[in-house]
């Protein structure tokens, strides 16, 4: 289920503004990574390309590869909609679809992709991704009320379970946790390291203790001033990216002397 990314010499262009420059780096299944650094310095874009997200914005493009177990999402007739349901994603804010029912927000990608089920495989699928998100228990009895009576890290979790029931290899999160409260952020941090048993999990995040609480390894991006692009500074095991990093730059950081 869960497969590797390869991106090679990856280049993110709006128009003729180039967001992020030359960004190399190899994700394994079945793992975490966290990006972090500063704001503005291409780490979100760069992940909504590993899912060709960003083509939602007019004038965006990018050069390079990005691999999946060896198949180029960019390549010749590859559809950005297949993409995505190899390759999953949740937002910063939890955005379930506020006048669908719970069960209806699962089912939401997969009715999407045109996948017909029966009414059992429905429930089941229902439940495996509530399960599977940990928010079965807390939901099981009002599955048809709306997903926007949920508290918002119910809803965030609502929208993990959306993401899973298509079945992806990868989950992608852009700051899951930056609009939850503390308790909910340890809910979305523990369900992350039971994800990464079947998925490989990528995070964007702001938050250093939570990058290192939660991802096997880091990628450090940083920007040499406005207007300038993105680049990859560093990319190692969390525990050296905290503890040992190669680059000053990523020790000011991790460090909170910038950012």
């Amino acid at each position: 289920m869960s497969k590797r990314i390869d991106v090679k010499d990856l280049n993110v262009y709006y128009g003729d503004f180039r967001a992020v420059e030359g960004v190399s780096m190899n994700i394994e299944p079945k793992s975490v990574t966290a990006f972090i650094g500063p704001s503005g310095c291409g780490k979100s874009t760069f992940l909504r390309t590993l899912n060709r997200m960003h083509e939602v914005i007019p004038g965006a493009r990018v050069e390079g590869e990005v691999l999946l177990d060896g198949d180029d999402l960019y390549g010749p007739g590859v559809d950005p909609v297949a993409v995505r349901t190899h390759v999953g994603m949740v937002f910063q804010r939890p955005n379930p679809f506020p006048t669908m029912s719970i069960r209806d927000n699962v089912l939401a990608g997969v009715k999407l992709n045109g996948r017909k089920l029966s009414k059992a495989d429905a429930d089941s699928l229902v439940e495996q991704s509530l399960r599977g998100a940990n928010l079965w228990n807390e939901v099981k009895d009002r599955l048809g009320k709306p997903g926007s009576g949920l508290s918002g890290g119910q809803q965030q979790r609502l929208c993990i379970a959306r993401a899973i029931a298509v079945k992806p290899d990868v989950i992608l999160m852009d700051e899951p946790c930056s609009a939850l409260d503390p308790i909910s952020t340890l809910a979305i941090e523990d369900l992350i390291e039971e994800l990464k048993e079947n998925y490989t999990v990528v995070i964007v995040t702001h938050n250093m203790q939570q990058a290192a609480r939660v991802s096997d390894k880091t990628a450090f991006f940083n920007i040499a001033g406005t207007g300038k692009p993105g680049k990859l500074i560093e990319y190692a095991d969390t525990t050296t990216i905290f503890n040992n990093p190669a680059q000053k730059s990523t020790e000011d950081y991790v460090s909170g002397r910038f950012g």
